[in-house]
């Protein structure tokens, strides 16, 4: 059974990257979207951390629930986006034994989910430009789980970064066409705090 402390501790190590980054993510926010992805974030770890991992059954559970407290405590399109990625991840990982294998089926379950909510491709300006990118590297590499994260990792950095002379496509973004190039996209720079925290939290 995968280690449900290990699934905590990631929790909190994105809840500590969010509080540390909220500035930025709603300065990029402010240029191209709502302005409150930031505090958005920080008010949905914040309900993350509330929950008492311990008594959750496995850390597929505990997964679900941190998505349903995602949901419920965030504002605009994130809540139910990150919510979605973090219940679909729990549904498909269950009670499985974590490695590499197992972490990055249920990842994937997840990011189809995230897709399937947002209803937006690759390409789109969105977090899903470093969600793709990031599956699909930590999938081919060969080693362990903590390298397949340090892969995944820095094809998401790739990913955020290739968003900023994109067109957004979808969300509040795309009503600006062309003045959105230039801004990398909020959720894609959200996301890549959560695949770091991954990295921090699985690296053992």
């Amino acid at each position: 059974m995968a280690d449900l402390s290990q699934f905590s501790a990631w929790m909190a190590a994105f809840k500590e990257k969010i509080d540390a980054n909220a500035a930025e993510l709603t300065d990029l926010d402010r240029q191209i979207g709502d302005a409150d992805h930031g505090s958005n974030m920080v008010r949905g770890v914040a309900a993350v951390a509330e929950l008492d991992a311990d008594s959750m059954a496995d850390a597929g559970a505990y997964l679900k629930k941190a998505g349903m407290a995602l949901v419920s405590k965030v504002g605009g399109a994130s809540g139910p986006l990150y919510g979605t990625l973090l219940m679909k991840m729990g549904g498909a990982l269950g009670d499985s034994e974590l490695t590499k294998d197992s972490f990055f089926a249920a990842l994937r379950a997840g990011v189809e989910g995230l897709q399937a909510r947002g209803k937006a491709e690759v390409g789109d300006k969105t977090m899903l430009d470093v969600w793709f990118p990031a599956l699909e590297a930590g999938e081919a590499s060969d080693g362990p789980l903590s390298t397949a994260l340090a892969a995944a990792l820095e094809a998401a950095e790739k990913g955020a970064e290739d968003t900023i002379p994109m067109i957004a496509r979808k969300g509040r973004a795309s009503y600006l066409g062309e003045r959105s190039r230039g801004v990398k996209d909020p959720g894609s720079a959200s996301s890549v705090l959560l695949i770091e925290a991954a990295a921090e939290a699985f690296a053992h």
